[in-house]
């Protein structure tokens, strides 16, 4: 089923070129915004059961993709949860799986999937805005970067009750057809799995964030490797010793979703102490001046879970989080970040 959707034709291969607020293009007004969390995962993770967790925050990907007829749609992996954007008409089929979702996390992963739609309209006229660009991890991946500020606002509405969208008490199955957790964790090659999230405040600059954020992309860059956390060598799937071939590991590990902008940077990388106590050092001092807000956590292994597109079988994407808490822990340091000004929400 093919969708004309209003996605940015030109597609972007180098991820610092995303940091440029000028080449983002907005969404029409008439669209919406659907973003999902899992309820108190911190709490779920300290139980171990990150792979659940990050499993319910990629099932709205995979579940709206299969009965949207297609993944022409812009959408982020957010570790515990998801962002996506729809056109209008595709309201229902929204909210039918934003439903199923929520119910298949509750009853068959003991998880709250807390969920919500915002019309794009609402955002802009709360002075906020929904922006999309579109960056090529590889020739077989691309994902969706968003920008403007809307995310947060709108998740944070979600967060307080409104444009939420509730579990249905009849609704059926999810199709999560093509999504799979299929590898052991990888651990860290270099020293630490860094899990790193940055968030520029309402009166900061595009221009003073984007220059910010190359020069911490600038230190996590150094070496060969630029802190990939998927080794390009072999990988073993779970439960067996089967190995993939060479070329087809190469594939998967160049098509990872490790670097992102999510309305602020969303890392995961393989990195040495030393490059995350400068990127720290670097990250207080712009909070200080009052330009960011930021949270890391550090940890042992890297997660992916797999996603093949039903339409595109040669589409490989694949979602990373850190496995000892990840982006959630990383959220949870930010938000407990004591500073006098409003992080942009």
């Amino acid at each position: 089923m093919a969708h004309d959707l209003a996605q940015p034709a030109q597609v972007y291969s180098e991820f610092s070129l995303v940091l440029d607020p000028s080449i983002y293009e907005p969404l029409p007004d008439d669209w919406l915004v659907g973003i999902t969390d899992v309820v108190d995962s911190t709490s779920a993770i300290r139980l171990g059961r990150y792979e659940d967790v990050n499993y319910a925050g990629a099932s709205v990907i995979a579940a709206l993709g299969n009965a949207w007829g297609a993944f022409d749609f812009p959408f982020v992996f957010r570790g515990d949860g998801a962002a996506f954007a729809l056109p209008p008409h595709g309201i229902m089929t929204a909210m039918s799986v934003l439903q199923q979702v929520a119910t298949f996390a509750r009853t068959d992963l003991g998880l709250t999937l807390r969920a919500g739609l915002v019309p794009v309209s609402e955002i802009r006229a709360n002075g906020r805005d929904v922006t999309v660009a579109r960056y090529a991890a590889s020739e077989n991946a691309t994902y969706a970067m968003f920008a403007g500020g809307g995310l947060k606002w709108a998740e944070k509405q979600i967060k307080s009750g409104r444009y939420r969208v509730k579990p249905g008490r009849y609704t059926k199955r999810p199709d999560l057809k093509g999504l799979t957790c299929d590898w052991t964790p990888f651990p860290s090659q270099q020293g630490e799995i860094l899990s790193l999230l940055v968030e520029p405040y309402e009166h900061t600059s595009p221009d003073v964030f984007a220059a910010l954020a190359r020069r911490v992309l600038a230190v996590l860059d150094a070496g060969a490797r630029r802190s990939r956390p998927i080794q390009l060598g072999t990988a073993v799937r779970k439960g067996n010793a089967e190995y993939l071939d060479l070329e087809s590991w190469k594939a998967i590990a160049s098509s990872s979703d490790f670097r992102k902008y999510d309305d602020g940077l969303r890392l995961t990388l393989d990195c040495t102490p030393e490059q995350i106590d400068m990127v720290e050092a670097i990250l207080a001092a712009a909070r200080a001046r009052g330009d960011v807000n930021f949270g890391l956590h550090r940890q042992t292994h890297a997660l992916m879970t797999c996603f093949v597109p039903s339409d595109s079988p040669d589409s490989h994407l694949h979602f990373l989080d850190g496995m000892g808490g990840g982006y959630a822990k990383a959220a949870e340091m930010m938000e407990a970040s004591v500073f006098p000004l409003a992080a942009v929400w």
